[in-house]
């Protein structure tokens, strides 16, 4: 299997910049979908440095079955990281599809808040990630 860690991590960056232009569109919904995507792509991608296979969508899961790296404060910052992952997560369906929700479409529920927030988490993973792939 190629190597493609740096494909996903640009994909994963492209995502996050594309985020924040959905934002300052006012379109919060997929702002946070797309926080979600970038930092779903940047955990595989260092799946894919560490040839570890990375299954499923959840950033939370993804994350907490990384492969150990060798640092004791990699332990608590992953952790602090993955409770940050279970937000974006909410973000994987729910932005995208009416029935997620009592009522009202995913762009009548998501707010600015709630974008910018998942803009920073995902940007958080995103640079943890990169952390961790220019030292494996």
């Amino acid at each position: 299997m190629v190597e493609r860690s740096g494909d996903w991590l640009a994909q994963a960056k492209r995502d996050l910049e594309n985020a924040k232009y959905e934002s300052s569109g006012q379109y919060y919904e997929w702002a946070c979908f797309l926080s979600q995507q970038a930092a779903e792509k940047a955990v595989k991608a260092v799946y894919q440095k560490t040839g570890a296979e990375a299954f499923g969508h959840s950033v939370a899961g993804l994350l907490a079955r990384l492969p150990p790296f060798s640092e004791e404060t990699d332990k608590e910052k992953k952790s602090e990281l993955v409770a940050l992952a279970k937000e974006l997560d909410k973000a994987y369906i729910l932005a995208r599809y009416p029935n997620g929700h009592p009522e009202g479409a995913p762009f009548n529920v998501y707010t600015e808040a709630e974008a910018n927030r998942s803009i920073e988490y995902a940007g958080r993973i995103v640079r943890y990630c990169e952390d961790k792939l220019s030292s494996v």
